[in-house]
């Protein structure tokens, strides 16, 4: 999926949407101390109360929100597992007895269980809805007719969240006229920040794929890889972080570990470019693509031998392909630290042009580029040429 795919999905999460549909909600209670389910709860969830529905609705426009390879995975099955996670999706997915989709989903958390010990008690909430993209009505058509429903996916979604203390908190009581303590002993489900979750099937241009299944990461560039591995069987997968990390690491085998920011600015610029030609933001980078892209940045010494064997170094796989998103940082924000024993500063990709590492008279400066006036805490600087202060008038 991509974030369009995702984005359109995140949408229909919200009350009175007749294109969504979400027949049962189930609610599994796990326990810290022994790891075990304390509670299960099944019920249609056009039962659940506005406010609460309105709750579960945010949480689960929160599972489907992140960047794509930091914070959402697609992730594929692995072959011949036994136990398959994804059978069990499956089957659960096209049964239509509720009994039997409740047991495939407490099959899951039971591998849950063995892979960790959770630190606060878990609810681990699962869903099975579909959504019907709507297709544009033809001018010839029935205008009472806003929309045809063409396409029609059924889902299964999940969300985990942790309980967190009550607020220990001091009550004033009008009639009785008096302070009181409130002590809540319940614990409080937090909703509004979960821990991980994934949807099933995987969706591209309309089109299931039973094949794939989009998780959601507890943190950004933090995948739980057990969960990943163990849990759901797929196949790991490289983040974001990771897989610029990866071209960094191949530039510098290639043609060493220094550049001026004119260059760096170029390759930023060139990567940045192939993003942007690509509709469907999918392009990836091989070997010679990087060596395409290192030349028109205006470095002459290098070539497909040299890159081949800096992904083999790198990667032990000169197959790889990298994803150019994530290679370039995000161009149009300041996305670049540049940290100095002096100040910290921060640029955007398309403004590196404007930062220069100069000498002069045996010491190292930072020079940027600027069309406006500088001024700090409210005053002017003048200007200084060459480390001499420009005469006033």
């Amino acid at each position: 999926m991509n974030k369009k795919d995702i984005a359109e999905l995140r949408r229909q999460f919200k009350k009175n949407n007749e294109l969504l549909t979400i027949d049962e909600i189930f609610n599994v209670y796990i326990m810290k101390e022994s790891s075990e389910i304390y509670h299960q709860q099944s019920q249609p969830f056009e039962m659940l109360g506005t406010d609460e529905q309105e709750l579960f609705l945010t949480n689960f426009r929160k599972v489907l929100t992140g960047t794509v390879d930091e914070k959402l995975f697609e992730l594929k099955f692995q072959s011949d597992v036994e136990d398959s996670s994804q059978l069990i999706l499956h089957e659960a997915l096209i049964t239509d007895d509720q009994d039997h989709w409740k047991a495939q989903m407490i099959r899951l958390v039971e591998k849950m269980l063995l892979t960790k010990q959770y630190e606060m008690d878990v609810v681990i909430t699962f869903i099975k809805g579909a959504y019907s993209k709507p297709v544009k009505r033809e001018s010839s058509e029935d205008e009472e007719s806003r929309y045809n429903k063409l396409h029609s996916h059924t889902f299964i979604l999940s969300s985990m969240n942790q309980t967190q203390e009550p607020k220990k908190e001091l009550h004033f009581d009008y009639i009785e006229k008096q302070f009181k303590y409130n002590l809540i002993v319940d614990p409080v489900i937090n909703l509004q920040k979960p821990i991980g979750g994934f949807l099933f099937p995987s969706f591209t241009d309309n089109a299931a794929d039973v094949n794939r299944i989009l998780y959601s990461a507890p943190k950004a560039n933090e995948p739980d890889e057990a969960f990943i591995e163990d849990v759901l069987n797929a196949e790991e997968s490289i983040t974001a972080k990771e897989d610029k990390i990866i071209f960094e690491e191949v530039v510098r085998d290639a043609i060493g570990h220094e550049l001026n920011t004119g260059t760096l600015a170029n390759i930023y610029q060139e990567v940045n470019r192939v993003v942007e030609e690509d509709e469907e933001d999918a392009a990836r980078l091989d070997y010679k693509d990087v060596e395409s892209i290192l030349k028109h940045s205006g470095i002459e010494d290098v070539n497909s031998e040299k890159l081949a064997t800096a992904f083999s170094n790198v990667i032990d796989d000169t197959q790889y392909e990298l994803k150019a998103k994530n290679i370039v940082p995000k161009y149009n924000t300041k996305s670049i630290k540049i940290n100095t024993k002096v100040a910290n500063i921060a640029v955007s990709p398309e403004d590196l042009h404007y930062v220069r590492q100069i000498h002069f008279s045996g010491k190292r400066y930072l020079m940027i580029e600027v069309e406006e006036e500088t001024i700090i805490d409210g005053f002017t600087m003048i200007p200084e040429l060459f480390g001499h202060k420009a005469e006033e008038n």
